[in-house]
């Protein structure tokens, strides 16, 4: 009978200890796991992020390639070639932005692409140089705290 319940003992012990080291184990894949995720997700939005501000900046030399171009000669072929190069340019930064709008858990950080886009779009009206000259500092600027905003929420800061 001793012999009985010094197996029966063992055999708890072993259900046991097997048991909570599942337990352990499993706890320690899911925490893996989340943190895989959660790297995944930081080197995407790090990815979409850069891709924004560098198509934005394409997209501004375009822009001020057109004007330059567009008060030359706006009937010439490098107007033409100018125009065409913007569109395309325009419809990446538009993709770029759409990709931000998905990854972005942040509306502040939308808001700022937004923000970075309106300067830019102001560049075609400037008057003059010096206005042109504006429109490229505020774009600069915007595009400045953009990557701020991001770069402080891909490295898990609360601000810039």
């Amino acid at each position: 009978m001793e012999a009985l319940l010094v197996s029966l003992i063992a055999v708890a012990g072993t259900l046991l200890g097997s048991t909570t080291t599942y337990l352990f184990q499993r706890q320690n894949a899911g925490r893996a796991e989340g943190f895989a995720r959660e790297e995944r997700l930081r080197q995407e939005r790090m990815a979409t992020y850069s891709a924004f501000a560098g198509a934005l900046t394409a997209h501004r030399r375009a822009v001020v390639n057109l004007w330059f171009r567009r008060h030359e000669d706006p009937e010439g072929p490098e107007y033409r070639a100018a125009r065409a190069e913007c569109d395309q340019l325009g419809a990446d930064l538009d993709h770029a932005r759409f990709r931000v709008q998905l990854i972005a858990e942040d509306p502040g950080l939308m808001a700022l692409a937004n923000a970075a886009h309106k300067p830019v779009s102001a560049i075609h009206r400037a008057a003059d140089k010096a206005e042109l000259m504006d429109c490229e500092n505020r774009s600069r600027d915007a595009v400045g705290a953009f990557v701020a905003a991001a770069a402080a929420q891909v490295l898990g800061r609360s601000g810039p």
